[in-house]
């Protein structure tokens, strides 16, 4: 990051007035709040069709697929096992009778039928294995924002292509939901490769109105257009604040994955001397002297403690979530948490 670089959008940045004097104000590192009057879910687009092959850069395409080819590879080599046997459909369907054996329990006996055949006939049940997992993207400025592999927004994909991939290749349905001052677009969930596709492309491709972030509209839309439980990835950076209550309402319908996406520099400031850096959100300018080591150490010490409020409100809410860092493979922690909830699930 040298002088004249960007910064996260609604990354709480150092103060102007610690230009070389080797503090930080505290009233500027807490997130700024979206204002409220942008929140209009009306403004954003829901789509059921697709566009054309030929609407597609060239460029976008070639990326697509070599995504596709990458994280399917890594889906059925690595995740499937662990996301079939850890996501559940929505309950019990009918199957069939048959001939009661013993050991069966007798509150399953289709007594109606029994009396006809004149003999012990029990009902089969089965899983209904199919679900609707829906994800949430943060497509504000800020995850335009990476220093190291990739930025946050390709990150974002390739996460929700892997979360897409193992729904689809376990015939569940899959939707999307774009964010940032305002819900941009909706894609009712679908299944298949082509749904898959079209999710990816999505991410990648779309050209906000908007730059700011606003999370609580994000979930509470979620909660309008989902009518079934879903399992839902909510992908972001989550520098904006404000969405405490909708995450809590959400996750009371539906089964709510944080994924909190993590670039070094959100953490760590790095010794370049008199430096500017610009909210890629508000387009706010501050000048710092990143070579004072008490505005560094401010400035990580701040973060940290930021980066441990919001994962302590989701232990709060009783929610899974993972962090995901831009310099490293996504699938690691997404197996991790897939293993977490197994073993969870085996108690």
């Amino acid at each position: 990051m040298t002088g004249g670089g960007s910064a996260p959008g609604k990354q709480p940045p150092p103060d102007k007035k610690a230009q070389g004097a080797g503090s930080v104000s505290p009233q500027k590192v807490s997130p700024q709040k979206v204002s409220p009057q942008k929140v209009s879910p009306q403004k954003g687009t829901t789509e059921s069709g697709g566009s054309t092959r030929g609407d597609v850069p060239q460029e976008m395409l070639r990326e697509l697929m070599k995504l596709k080819i990458r994280t399917k590879h890594l889906v059925s080599d690595q995740l499937q096992g662990a996301y079939s046997s850890v996501f559940r459909g929505q309950g019990l369907s009918f199957s069939e009778v048959r001939s009661y054996q013993p050991g069966d329990d007798i509150r399953w006996i289709d007594w109606n039928v029994s009396a006809r055949m004149s003999d012990a006939f029990v009902k089969v049940f089965v899983e209904e294995r199919e679900m609707t997992v829906m994800l949430v993207v943060d497509v504000s400025r800020s995850t335009e924002w990476g220093t190291r592999r990739a930025p946050k927004a390709h990150v974002a994909a390739e996460v929700a292509a892997l979360c897409a991939f193992s729904a689809t290749n376990n015939n569940d349905q899959v939707g999307l939901i774009l964010g940032t001052d305002v819900v941009e677009k909706i894609l009712p969930p679908k299944k298949g490769d082509k749904q898959v596709m079209r999710v990816i492309r999505e991410i990648l491709g779309h050209k906000p109105q908007y730059q700011g972030t606003n999370q609580r509209d994000a979930l509470e839309t979620l909660v309008m257009v989902t009518k079934r439980k879903s399992v839902t990835f909510l992908i972001s950076d989550f520098f904006a604040g404000g969405f405490e209550r909708a995450l809590a309402m959400a996750s009371a319908k539906h089964d709510v994955i944080p994924v909190m996406l993590v670039d070094q520099r959100d953490e760590e400031l790095p010794n370049v001397g008199l430096a500017s850096f610009q909210d890629l959100e508000t387009g706010e300018e501050v000048l710092v002297d990143t070579s004072s080591s008490r505005v560094r150490k401010h400035y990580k010490e701040t973060m940290r403690a930021f980066r441990g409020e919001r994962e302590r409100l989701f232990k709060r809410l009783g929610l899974d979530y993972v962090v995901v860092r831009t310099e490293e493979s996504v699938v690691g922690p997404l197996r991790k948490l897939f293993e977490r909830r197994q073993r969870r699930r085996r108690r």
